[in-house]
């Protein structure tokens, strides 16, 4: 399961990220989806969960929140 574009993000992430933050979201989810080949994380659900921590982490690294919004760090 990998998002090809920003539109099949969950409701969660397009609701409260600017795009630019959405297109970091999507391409670590994608990349941390393909890469996770653990056997314990195999089973779907534990791989999209991986696959989401990993992306918030990504997210979090180059945005901060700020009230109810999400901006760029500086």
């Amino acid at each position: 399961m990998t998002y090809r574009t920003n539109t099949e993000l969950p409701d969660s992430v397009k609701a409260n990220l600017p795009s630019a933050a959405q297109d970091i979201y999507r391409s670590a989810f994608n990349n941390a989806w393909q890469g996770c080949r653990s056997p314990a994380a195999r089973q779907a659900l534990q791989r999209e969960e991986l696959a989401r921590k990993v992306a918030w982490a990504a997210v979090k690294r180059r945005y901060e929140r700020v009230g109810d919004g999400w901006k760029p760090k500086h």
